[in-house]
């Protein structure tokens, strides 16, 4: 028997993914005109308090939640929440637009996202494969050490990619991308192997900024105007700029690639973010 619009029944319908976490990253800017004394302590305390993972007595609070304030004139702040219910990510957009708060701050531009494990990420048999394919010697040592060694991490790779944690580094970057569909540059007519390929490339470029740059790669197909949502934490916000220009003549980038906005940010605590914008 078939649920609903022709769901298999076996199939619970939740909002909760059976793997990874929605993901939001919004940003506002804050209102200047006509507020004068509107700022009062509730509404820096309710600003402080949607911005704080933890808070006793309060309704459940995202799994993960990091917020930074923003160079150019375009948004003031940015948040990322992640959690594995919609509604409690959603949630903090909603704290910032009611109550004390409401009139202070408005939406300059949003997404929204899942985490996932990408289908290029090879399994232990795909890996020892592309090793053979690439020269290694099928039984050798130190064929069997590498194929040990991923399978190894491979688990830990995959938890992080569905369940990230947010580095407490100083300089993010948040920007979506789409593959290419034009004639000739048609990344969804190409052959699984070539995209792998293609895809393997760019990993191995930033493989090269490890320590430096870490990364975020949620899915926005079916969910928003977008169809990846890249997220970049950098000890250093040059870093950005050297990954970000370095992988770009990858060719899954070079030749497939189409980028939405880019919006950086700098770490900061509710406080700091109110402080830095004179509010």
């Amino acid at each position: 028997m078939n649920a609903p619009h022709g769901r298999p029944a076996q199939y619970p319908a939740s909002l909760v993914p059976e793997e990874g976490m929605h993901v939001g990253h919004y940003l506002y800017r804050f209102v200047r005109e006509g507020v004068d004394g509107r700022w009062t302590d509730a509404a820096k305390a309710q600003f402080s308090g949607a911005l704080t993972q933890v808070g006793e007595g309060e309704e459940r609070r995202p799994a993960r939640l990091g917020s930074y304030w923003t160079s150019g004139h375009r948004a003031d702040f940015a948040i990322m929440v992640m959690d594995s219910h919609p509604g409690v990510v959603d949630s903090i957009h909603q704290s910032l637009m009611s109550g004390a708060l409401a009139g202070l701050i408005e939406p300059e531009w949003s997404f929204v996202s899942m985490s996932e494990v990408s289908e290029y990420v090879p399994s232990v048999e795909e890996f020892k494969q592309k090793l053979i394919d690439g020269g290694a010697v099928e039984g050798s040592p130190e064929l069997d050490a590498k194929v040990s060694g991923y399978e190894r991490r491979l688990p830990m790779m995959n938890v992080q990619r569905l369940r990230p944690e947010i580095p407490d580094w100083p300089a993010a970057c948040f920007y979506p991308m789409n593959k290419s569909r034009v004639v000739g540059a048609n990344w969804f007519m190409e052959s699984f192997k070539n995209r792998s390929d293609m895809m393997s490339e760019h990993a191995r470029s930033g493989i090269k900024f490890a320590g430096k740059v870490t990364q975020l790669i949620s899915v926005g197909v079916g969910l928003d105007d977008w169809e990846w949502m890249v997220t970049l934490w950098a000890k250093n916000p040059e870093y950005l700029r050297e990954i970000v220009y370095e992988m770009r003549f990858d060719e899954a980038s070079a030749k497939y690639a189409e980028f939405g906005p880019f919006y950086t940010g700098y770490k900061a605590t509710p406080e700091e973010i109110l402080d830095h914008c004179r509010v």
